[in-house]
């Protein structure tokens, strides 16, 4: 991946460094940019939160070839990852390949690994039509997240992501205090229950799935099973949008545990390799999504080159797995982490 991270660099010159540990300390403060908001602690402590994860080691087992496939929100996955829906090439990372080229090799190369990419949405229309295209192209493979838009945008997005094909929708609630947006005359706003209650049961009436973004407490996991949600994704935004929040993996186990069974639960927010997936998982995560990383793998080489990344990722996996006599997905539990 070196080509690829030194390629990535020379594209995204002064919208991300593409440091060796993505940690948001080079780029605080830089949004636009690929940074954390202000101080950039939510972003910091993303990746801390994680590190400080630690795994029990475990080699007395017969666990020579572990099973990382995972099946959620009716899909077939080759692992339990998801690209995090992240737009906007021209203003966060350079324009150094165009909007269509970034989320095809995103969504393409995602689907060429067996997993799934998301894509974003915002300011200009670029970013929502590319994405709608991508997974069009990719007979509904992708998940469409829309922002939280206030007025008519919204439904009309819904209706255009419906046209796709795909089978699962996205609301990144966490997008409501994006500062870019506001800057660009185009308002998005938090959702009270009821509004969440009339889109989400207008996606089911279509036969799909809803997932919502952007929860990092458990009353409002909780009450995102209430209003009919399938999946919630534990996550801040990738420290964008509030400064001084905890890292993701600091409140998911809190969060899973409120809504154990009753829908899926995702994370995203430092996820850097494979052993950072399975932490997620035994935390209490049924699939990850992975951000920064991706982006700039998809500016650095393309669909090539993500799909390079995901193959490194699963290596990763397989072998925390087998180091933690970890046999499948299913067995992930609290058992691997060290609690000392």
């Amino acid at each position: 991946m070196k080509e690829t991270r030194d390629k990535a660099r020379e594209l995204m010159k002064g919208y991300c460094r593409v440091c060796r540990v993505c940690d948001g300390k080079a780029c605080a403060g830089e949004v636009p940019g690929m940074g954390g908001l202000g101080t950039a602690a939510s972003f910091k402590n993303n990746v801390t939160a994680l590190a400080w994860v630690r795994l029990n080691m475990r080699l007395l087992h017969g666990v020579t070839a572990p099973d990382t496939s995972v099946s959620l929100l009716g899909l077939d996955l080759s692992m339990p990852v998801l690209a995090a829906p992240i737009g906007g090439v021209s203003f966060n990372m350079g324009g150094g390949v165009s909007e269509e080229d970034y989320i095809e090799a995103v969504v393409s190369g995602c689907r060429n690994a067996g997993v799934i990419g998301c894509t974003g949405d915002g300011v200009p229309p670029v970013i929502h039509e590319s994405g709608f295209g991508a997974i069009t192209a990719c007979e509904g493979y992708g998940i469409p997240f829309i922002k939280p838009w206030e007025g008519g945008e919204l439904d009309e997005k819904l209706e255009k992501a419906r046209a796709t094909g795909c089978t699962v929708f996205g609301m990144d609630v966490d997008a409501a205090g994006l500062i870019t947006l506001r800057q660009m005359g185009r308002p998005v706003s938090p959702k009270t229950p009821a509004e969440l209650e009339a889109i989400i049961a207008r996606v089911h009436g279509w036969g799909g799935k809803f997932i919502l973004k952007g929860i990092m407490t458990p009353d409002e996991a909780m009450l995102a099973a209430r209003v009919g949600a399938d999946a919630i994704v534990v996550s801040n935004h990738g420290g964008r949008v509030l400064d001084h929040t905890p890292g993701t993996a600091e409140v998911l186990p809190e969060v899973a545990a409120a809504v154990r069974g009753r829908l899926t639960v995702l994370v995203d927010g430092g996820v850097r390799d494979g052993a950072d997936v399975l932490k997620m998982l035994a935390l209490g995560a049924d699939a990850v999504m992975i951000g920064r990383p991706v982006s700039v793998a998809a500016v650095g080489g393309l669909q090539e080159a993500v799909e390079q990344y995901l193959a490194t990722i699963k290596a990763q996996l397989i072998q925390a797995m087998i180091l933690t006599g970890t046999p499948d997905m299913a067995s992930v539990s609290s058992r691997i982490l060290f609690n000392g």
